[in-house]
């Protein structure tokens, strides 16, 4: 499936002990609960979704894949193979070069590595030899800076000299997460969204904030590929329909 053509609304479905779960500013137990995670997933495919973002919360910050079968029952409902099947990109928990081929083998378009791409960043050139274009690096910001270990531990990188650095290495996108806002309805921060955009060539897919249809065309205008959206889809504040409708128009 190639990288975003077209600018795309993506839907995301975090699971928490085996739930989908929205947390707020990247804290644990913050969630609000949403249900079973294949329901949400098939809820989003019928509202029109070309892409799911799928992130196993508890993997993330215990350094494992906890929540393995939520996960794959998802993309064993909803995972198709040729250009009409839903796209999958999954996050949290994901370490190792081989566990990540396990997964783009099972039927993933994309892993996303976030803390495994800052502690051992040779891993994404690793699992590109094998499946290009495979891996999203995870960048996640706090107060400017890049956080790690479920938004825990701070690493002193700035993200767009960080993603820059991933871009040589072969990755294939980056999703720019700012945790600051996350969960929070309360709005994007564009610039800095806009300053990864402008520091590589690969796709930067945005994330954390979105409150309303006005922000995901702010995030389109800053030059982001695609916004994962997850708050405001579940609390009702926009259609997935009239977001991606007004996306398009711009």
């Amino acid at each position: 499936m190639s990288q975003f053509p077209e600018f795309e609304v993506i839907p995301a479905v975090d699971v928490q002990d085996s739930e989908v779960v929205q947390l707020v500013g990247g804290e644990r137990g913050t969630g609000k609960r949403y249900g079973d995670p294949v329901a949400a997933a098939e809820r989003w495919i019928e509202a029109g979704a070309g892409t799911l973002h799928l992130v196993d919360l508890d993997g993330a910050f215990e350094g494992e894949r906890v929540n393995a079968a939520a996960i794959e029952a998802v993309v064993e409902a909803v995972g198709g193979d040729g250009e009409d099947g839903v796209g999958l990109q999954l996050g949290g928990g994901i370490r190792t070069a081989e566990g990540a081929r396990d997964l783009l083998d099972l039927g993933l378009d994309r892993v996303i590595l976030g803390t495994a791409a800052v502690e051992t960043p040779e891993i994404v050139a690793e699992i590109d030899e094998t499946h290009p274009g495979g891996v999203v690096v995870s960048l996640d910001a706090k107060d400017g800076e890049v956080v790690v270990s479920g938004w825990t531990e701070g690493t002193g990188l700035d993200p767009a000299e960080a993603a820059a650095r991933y871009e040589e290495l072969g990755a294939g996108a980056i999703l720019f997460t700012n945790v600051d806002v996350e969960g929070q309805l309360e709005g994007i921060d564009r610039d800095a969204v806009a300053s990864v955009v402008e520091a590589v060539d690969i796709p930067v897919i945005a994330s954390g904030g979105v409150a309303t249809v006005e922000d995901v065309v702010a995030l389109k205008t800053a030059g982001a590929a695609a916004v994962v959206v997850g708050t405001a889809l579940y609390e009702g504040e926009f259609t997935l329909r009239e977001a991606q409708e007004a996306a398009d128009e711009v």
